[in-house]
């Protein structure tokens, strides 16, 4: 078919991870993605999937968006989710998903491979 099967196991698990967490009540603090919960954040990137582990992967449309407006509102809210526990227990690479607005073209992001003081070596 095309898609391989450790792909779709990957994003299985990914997306069961993801709503199940949901149930999880966060606390109500403001932190990098303001008081929108860093998993809700998360969920909202799930179009990004494919692209943050794989840097040949075309980059979905739909991913670029969430992008975007995720970086418009609160820059740091993506280098948070990208770096967080739950990125890498969905197989997200911070090396390759960093560089995903560079791929969707977006302007008014961080120059090079760069998250907060992360630097992909």
């Amino acid at each position: 078919m095309g898609v391989s099967l450790k792909a779709y196991f990957l994003v299985a698990y990914f997306v069961f991870g993801m709503s199940s967490v949901m149930f999880v009540k966060d606390v109500e603090a403001a932190g990098e993605c303001g008081k929108t919960p860093i998993r809700s954040a998360a969920v909202s990137l799930s179009p990004c999937l494919g692209a943050a582990g794989n840097a040949k992967a075309k980059v979905p449309p739909a991913c670029c968006s969430k992008v975007g407006a995720l970086l418009k509102a609160s820059p740091r809210c993506l280098c948070a989710i990208l770096l967080s526990p739950l990125a890498k227990q969905a197989g997200i690479i911070p090396g390759i998903a960093i560089g995903i607005p560079k791929r969707c073209n977006i302007k008014n992001r961080q120059s090079g491979k760069k998250c907060g003081s992360y630097t992909v070596p």
